[in-house]
Formats: structure tokens, C-alpha cells, sequence
């Protein structure tokens, strides 16, 4: 009879160790809000801000080392919010998810695409814009690449940056076309002006700034993208007071119009 009941105490003592694991364990992986990245920039006075600085309208690096457009303009406005003031981190697209994860920053702003694969390694605010991928091209040109299939043939050079969405989607659906990679983002919309280069595929929010920027070049059926996305912020993952704040914040600034200004500013 003694020996069942020290067989019960000990299964009892095993349960409660295993519970008290769980507990603990369940507690690492669900961070309170004094670990929260809210807490830490609030304590910190600085809310760091990876962007690439080479995506207009969204994100665009200046000679004097400033940084402009729609992100950056949102960026201060989310540390005001904060209270906070804002450090930028200069990041580029193949690196971007590499820096993020390494802590470098508390989010990433710059009109950055929602994807899957970025979604298992990070959290995303709620998007703030629906954009698609778009043809553009010279002008004279646009009639020849309406469609997917007119633009993947062995005659069409397509450039493409690295690293971004622009790249896996040329990646993804071009076999035939000649696909050039230009690393810099920036000039790279001056390759197709110079008759480099036929036709980029890119976010139609870029391709109607570009074509302001750059009237040679016409965007190709922008209102009909010839993919679906979602433009949001980067923020760590499992941070519920974080992803919160962000969230109601952008709410706010969508409800209220003040983004729809900010957009205006730099699309008109």
C-alpha cells in the first residue's frame, strides 16, 4: 500500500513540474507588454526604421543622407504618436528580412509588399494599400506588352532589382524573356528611357509615379494589375502591444484622411 502511494506522489510531483514548464514555457513565448517593442521604444525615446531608400513614392534616400516620401512622411508621424523620435536604418531589399530579423530595427516602412514567405519569419501591420504588379514601358512601346504572355518572350529584355517582389515575380513567370538584373533601383527607370531595356514589371503605385517623373514611359493597364498585393509594415512577430498600436494608429490615419494627404502629397 506504501509503495502505490509513492508511486502517486511522484506521478503527482512529475504533472506539476510538467505544468509548471508549460507555464513558463507558454510565458517566454507570449511576450508581456513590459517586453514589448512598444515598451522598449517609449523607454528608448527612439523608434529605429529600416527602409531601403530606393522605392518612390515610399522610401527615397537623399544626397544630404535625409530620406522622403509617402513611409518616411509616415514614419515621423508614428513617432509622434509614440512620442518618440525616429533613427532610419538603412537596409536594401536582399537584405531587408535579414536585418529585421537581426534586430537592427523595431519595423520596416517603405512600401513594402505582404508575402507569405516574409509572414513566417515576421508580422505584418494591417495593409494600408492594394497595389499589383504593372507593366511599364516606353510609351511608343506599350501596345506590344499588354500581357504576360506578350512581354515572356525571347526577344522582350525585361530589367528587374534584386532581392524585392519585382524579383520573384520575374522569377516566377518569366521562362522566356530575357530578365536582366540592375542593382540599382534608383537609376534603374532610366534603362528603359534609354532604349536599354524594354519593359519593367513592378508595383503600379511606382510605375504611375515614374510616369510623372519620366513622361516617356507609360504604365500598361495600371487599374488592371496583372497580380494582387498588399503594402503594409514590418513588425516582429508574436508582439501583440506592438502589432496593436500600429494597427489602431494606421486606423486612425486612414479614418481620418491625414494618409490620404500624405499620399496626395507625393501622387497628387
Amino acid at each position: 500500500m506504501e509503495t502505490w502511494r509513492r508511486l502517486a506522489a511522484r506521478v503527482a510531483a512529475a504533472l506539476a513540474a510538467g505544468l509548471a514548464f508549460t507555464a513558463l514555457t507558454a510565458a517566454a513565448a507570449e511576450p508581456s507588454s513590459t517586453s514589448s517593442t512598444l515598451s522598449r521604444v517609449e523607454k528608448s525615446g527612439v523608434l529605429r526604421v529600416c527602409t531601403t531608400g530606393d522605392y518612390r513614392p515610399f522610401t527615397d534616400l537623399q544626397p544630404d543622407g535625409s530620406y522622403v516620401g509617402i513611409d518616411i512622411d509616415q514614419a515621423h508621424l508614428l513617432a509622434k504618436a509614440l512620442g518618440v523620435k525616429v533613427d532610419f536604418v538603412k537596409t536594401t531589399w536582399p537584405t531587408l528580412m535579414q536585418d529585421f530579423i537581426a534586430g537592427k530595427c523595431d519595423i520596416a516602412m517603405g512600401g513594402i509588399s505582404v508575402t507569405l514567405a516574409r509572414q513566417k519569419v515576421a508580422a505584418f501591420s494591417t495593409h494600408y494599400m492594394v497595389d499589383g504588379k504593372t507593366p511599364i514601358a516606353r510609351c511608343a512601346d506599350a501596345d506590344k506588352y499588354q500581357t504576360l504572355q506578350q512581354i515572356d518572350q525571347p526577344d522582350v529584355r525585361v530589367i528587374v532589382n534584386p532581392g524585392g517582389t519585382n524579383f520573384q515575380f520575374a522569377k516566377d513567370h518569366l521562362q522566356h524573356a530575357e530578365v536582366i538584373v540592375y542593382p540599382d533601383n534608383t537609376t534603374i527607370f532610366q534603362q528603359l528611357v534609354d532604349g536599354k531595356t524594354d519593359v519593367m514589371v513592378t508595383d503600379g503605385t511606382e510605375t504611375l509615379l515614374q510616369h510623372k517623373l519620366h513622361p516617356q514611359l507609360c504604365p500598361v493597364n495600371p487599374n488592371h494589375p496583372l497580380t494582387y498585393g498588399e503594402k503594409a509594415y514590418l513588425i516582429p512577430g508574436n508582439d501583440l502591444p506592438f502589432q496593436d498600436f500600429v494597427d489602431q494608429w494606421l486606423n486612425l490615419e486612414i479614418r481620418s484622411g491625414e494618409f490620404k494627404t500624405v499620399v496626395n502629397k507625393w501622387l497628387g
